[in-house]
């Protein structure tokens, strides 16, 4: 018969009941719940957020001569081209407001959001490399892009400022009201819907790549099912009037212009809706962004 013994090392006791006891300051583990969201990880990294909202600042205009100036010529050249088109040849009604304040209203929204969508449904594809080599929430990516737009904004809400206080002495005075306190509140929404919308883009572009060349094509077609060029109460026919109505922008854009000049095609339900839908494509996409992000890298 085989007599064996045990024996044990005080040393090695001690070193496996110190392990045991440690307590970690960080621990990365697969998701193991679908609802399972993180949300307090972005909170702990929002430095890094941060550095990423200066680093795209300054790489959109490296290299560049004019720098952040084109903010400026690109609304106003839009706008020409708007005016040009839409209010000369088309001969498109502005509900009472000056065309040239109109159009600019509606381009300094849809160009936060555009931006928004189309820079956060890169995120995976765009940053491989980066997600390869560190952790790090990767949420705090299409946050930080967001917030980086909302300079670009800014610089184009005083642009609209300054014509629609050089129109208040030729003809369109402007007035302040209550309404005007629901700017922040609009321009918070647009950024959720937009970061909603890219983040849900950017899951499934990690599997699908047509839906980048796709997305493009989509962007410009969407701006014409919003109330840009047009106001609301312009569409009459029925028959397509449930699109634009169906679209989640049309009450941020109709809201913004009631805010500014008091004309703007606005009900309770249509606002609601558009908050509704807001929620549930951000939840939608903060879901699926991480569910995709457990794969990514074995399909990108």
């Amino acid at each position: 018969m085989d007599n064996t013994t045990a024996i044990s090392y005080p040393g090695a006791v001690q070193k496996k009941d110190q392990a045991a006891m440690e307590d970690w300051d960080l621990e990365i583990k697969p998701h193991d719940k679908l609802f399972n969201l993180h949300l307090k990880d972005v909170w702990q990294y929002r430095d890094l957020m941060w550095l990423f909202v200066r680093r795209d600042f300054v790489a959109q205009y490296k290299q560049t001569i004019l720098g952040p100036i084109w903010h400026f010529i690109q609304p106003i050249l839009t706008t020409a081209m708007f005016l040009m088109v839409f209010g000369k040849i088309a001969k498109i009604p502005t509900d009472g407001i000056a065309p040239v304040a109109f159009y600019m209203s509606g381009i300094t929204l849809w160009s936060y959001f555009s931006g928004a969508l189309t820079n956060t449904s890169n995120t995976f594809v765009g940053n491989a490399s980066i997600f390869g080599k560190v952790y790090f929430p990767r949420l705090v990516l299409p946050i930080s892009v967001v917030i980086s737009n909302i300079v670009k904004l800014g610089i184009q809400l005083l642009l609209l400022t300054a014509v629609i206080t050089y129109y208040h002495f030729n003809g369109f005075p402007f007035q302040f009201r209550w309404e005007l306190l629901l700017i922040p509140l609009l321009i918070i929404q647009l950024a959720l819907l937009g970061l909603g919308l890219g983040i849900i883009i950017s899951s499934v572009t990690t599997k699908y790549r047509d839906f980048s060349v796709l997305l493009g094509f989509a962007v410009q077609l969407y701006m014409y099912i919003t109330p840009i060029v047009y106001p609301l109460s312009f569409i009459e026919n029925k028959s397509y009037k449930w699109l634009i109505m169906a679209n989640p922008l049309t009450p941020i854009v109709e809201t913004f212009r009631l805010a500014i000049f008091g004309i703007g095609t606005v009900t309770p339900s249509s606002v609601l809706y558009s908050i509704g839908f807001t929620l549930v494509a951000l939840f939608a996409g903060i879901v699926l962004f991480n569910r995709v992000e457990k794969t990514f890298m074995d399909t990108v």
